[in-house]
């Protein structure tokens, strides 16, 4: 077996808070394939985009700390590099694509400038070579007039094309790693399309992995070759991308798929949404996470925490009821 770019083990990341220290990331673990997609998906406040900063380094602390675990990429440990070391790591051998592009270019420097610093920084090249570098990633991620766009301020241009900005920027480096985070947030669904195709054209061209943080299965469907469902900062189910479709086995899950609209053969059936809320990570339930929103929840389910286990070879999931029917 080819050995993973990214191997995510035991991570735990925990934040200092005025109702103590709350466990944002509970002894989280996955792998990411070369070339493989892998999609983080579950609700607000489920650990996925701390999970994404984790591995980055980008954790403030304080208040944050990561308590557990380690990160091997390309067999070296992130955990045990020191800040230097992982400035030398981000936006060259892993990049970040953030949520709003809005907050994340600067509105006092031109997109020109923005998309080539990564160049400069990382392969110390002059201002001049930078920009015709920028020039070319700006046309690499379809931004018509590339040359004469260079020159323009971020709040010249559209949502869509800020988000290219984004994507050029995190391009530019050839990284190994793209991790995108909510890249279609606030964007119309036509251009939310364009961008998730642009960005799996993009990485298998390149021969890039992918890491989509997304809340949203239907994205999944189409652009991941494997899901990590997280729900109160756990992982409570993990397989490729097909099967969780076909087989979706933990109860969190199978009520995500009934929430999306369909537009294969079961698209008549009727939506259902999740009872209740996301868990406060602050007082979280003694057993599973997910019991008080669960029709299938038992006695067992609300005192004991379920462990993730093997349904089957690639097909992970952390419930104590493998065979569901409602208690």
């Amino acid at each position: 077996m080819t050995e993973p770019l990214l191997s995510v083990r035991g991570l735990t990341t925990r934040f200092r808070t005025d109702r103590g220290e709350v466990t944002a990331v509970d002894d989280v673990s996955f792998d990411v394939a070369p070339g493989e997609t892998v999609a983080i998906v579950g609700e607000s406040g489920s650990g996925k985009s701390v999970t994404a900063l984790s591995i980055l380094g980008l954790i403030p602390k304080p208040p944050g700390r990561i308590a557990a675990g380690r990160i091997l990429f390309e067999g070296q440990d992130l955990l045990q590099m020191s800040e230097r070391q992982m400035q030398s790591v981000r936006g060259d051998r892993i990049a970040m694509i953030f949520q709003e592009p809005m907050n994340s270019l600067n509105p006092s420097l031109t997109i020109g400038l923005q998309v080539g610093e990564p160049v400069r920084q990382h392969r110390k090249a002059s201002w001049p070579a930078a920009l015709e570098a920028a020039r070319g990633l700006l046309e690499k991620v379809r931004i018509p007039d590339a040359a004469k766009r260079l020159h323009t301020w971020p709040h010249q241009y559209s949502g869509g094309m800020r988000q290219r900005a984004m994507i050029a920027m995190a391009l530019a480096c050839q990284p190994r790693l793209i991790i995108a985070d909510e890249p279609t947030t606030a964007l119309d669904v036509t251009v939310q399309a364009q961008i998730l195709d642009l960005l799996k054209d993009l990485t298998r061209e390149t021969g890039a992995s992918l890491i989509l943080i997304t809340h949203d299965l239907g994205v999944v469907a189409r652009y991941a070759d494997k899901v990590v469902v997280m729900y109160g900062g756990r992982v409570i189910e993990q397989a490729p991308a097909r099967k969780l479709y076909r087989e979706p086995s933990h109860p969190y899950t199978r009520g995500l798929l009934a929430s999306v609209p369909r537009l294969d053969g079961r698209a008549g059936e009727r939506l259902v949404p999740i009872e209740g809320s996301p868990p406060d990570l602050a007082a979280l339930p003694p057993g599973c996470a997910f019991a008080p929103r669960c029709s299938y929840a038992g006695a067992a389910c609300r005192s004991e925490r379920p462990l993730l286990h093997n349904r089957s070879a690639d097909h992970l999931h952390a419930c104590l009821r493998d065979e569901l029917s409602p208690a």
